[in-house]
């Protein structure tokens, strides 16, 4: 995909407007509690600045759905980009208008200005065109670098690359090669490791994968709908019974394709998901009134056996309920195993690139992407708007 990117442009003396994704956890006194997102959209920042850009940035913040908030303002956000860059980072309490004009064409290179959060604005997620080309006038060039954000067709991702010349910044160029790496060009033999709650979240991403990946792994919640639509007995765990026969319609294609998945062989239960609750190891058939909350000992031993001679990895979702510290162990361990194995790895985001970060493993492996439902999509195989929105370079 040769979408023209930050690189192919001229930025002395230009005012790049720069989407990011800043949609940062805050803690109960608005100080930023994680600036992993923050330091993804670093290089892209200072890649513009050192070629003598004027910056101004655009990101959300929550969902305040067109209302202003003052939790959900930028302020905290403009201090920690301030002490990252260390420099003074300016910021307007508003998109578009009269004051963020002036202090767009006031900016002198090599400084940096931030908009205040574009969801106050509903004009934001309707993708208006009047307010796109409004937040336009702030740039003479746009850089989409944010990721997380570019399965939405919103006014500052998609609507103002109608107004401007539009490029994908550093991040984004990152997320976009490895992505298509593992669907146009994997090395082999790939594995998908899936987890997470819902096999209805992951159903397109199986059918997408099959076409690709040698085995699929299935841990999580959405585990066990696989296992009842093979007649094994769940317990109380988690069941979208609306989806056993797609289930089985899944593993049959799979089988057909000549593909292999690999469902968990054993199990930690609880009877009643809290903190502190006593588990117990079963075999395959968990009984009644018991819930599965992780893969067992058997099933992490199959795992890395079935993970250990692999040449490209993508894992989205956990292997258990990672949040409670006595169901995380299947995820952990198997994220300590893929730690060692020499091979791609690449994180599809969410919840998945929330526990490698927690295990303060982040350096283990190749790519950590930052967006969840934009990495889903993307292994959907479905077109992002917020990329195909950017112009295609014209090489030669």
């Amino acid at each position: 995909m040769a979408k023209m990117t930050i690189r192919d442009l001229d930025l002395k003396g230009k005012r790049v407007l720069m989407r990011v994704d800043f949609n940062v956890p805050l803690t109960d006194d608005l100080k930023v509690s994680d600036d992993t997102r923050i330091r993804a959209a670093l290089p892209t920042i200072n890649y513009a600045l050192e070629n003598s850009a004027k910056v101004i940035l655009m990101s959300h913040l929550g969902r305040p759905k067109g209302n202003i908030m003052d939790n959900l303002r930028l302020d905290s956000v403009r201090g920690r980009l301030s002490e990252l860059l260390g420099q003074e980072v300016k910021k307007v309490d508003s998109c578009i208008g009269q004051d963020a004009k002036d202090a767009s064409d006031g900016l002198i290179e090599g400084e940096v200005l931030l908009l205040e959060n574009v969801r106050f604005y509903t004009e934001e997620t309707a993708n208006d065109p009047k307010f796109a080309k409004e937040l336009s006038l702030l740039g003479d060039l746009f850089i989409n670098d944010a990721f997380g954000s570019s399965h939405r067709a919103h006014a500052s991702v998609v609507g103002v690359a109608d107004y401007l010349p539009a490029a994908a910044g550093l991040l984004l160029m990152k997320e976009i090669e490895y992505f298509e790496k593992i669907l146009r060009d994997p090395e082999h033999p790939f594995y998908a490791i899936l987890g997470g709650a819902k096999v209805s979240d992951k159903i397109e991403v199986i059918k997408n994968l099959l076409n690709v990946a040698d085995k699929i792994l299935i841990g999580g919640g959405m585990a066990y709908t696989f296992l009842k639509a093979r007649g094994v007995e769940i317990g109380s765990s988690k069941l979208e019974e609306d989806k056993i026969e797609l289930a089985r319609e899944l593993m049959a294609l799979a089988e057909n394709k000549g593909k292999k998945i690999v469902l968990p062989l054993d199990h930690i239960v609880v009877e009643e998901i809290k903190d502190g609750a006593r588990v117990e190891k079963v075999g395959l058939e968990i009984p009644k009134g018991k819930i599965a909350v992780d893969i067992g000992e058997e099933t992490r031993e199959l795992f890395k056996e079935e993970l250990k001679d692999a040449k490209m990895v993508v894992w989205n979702g956990p292997l258990g309920i990672f949040e409670i510290e006595d169901f995380s162990y299947g995820t952990r361990e198997i994220a300590e195993f893929l730690a060692k194995v020499e091979a791609v790895k690449v994180i599809g985001g969410g919840d998945t690139a929330a526990c490698i970060e927690k295990m303060d493993m982040v350096d283990k492996f190749s790519h950590i992407s930052t967006g969840g439902g934009a990495s889903l999509e993307y292994l959907e195989g479905k077109v992002l708007p917020g990329i195909a929105a950017l112009k295609e370079r014209q090489d030669g």
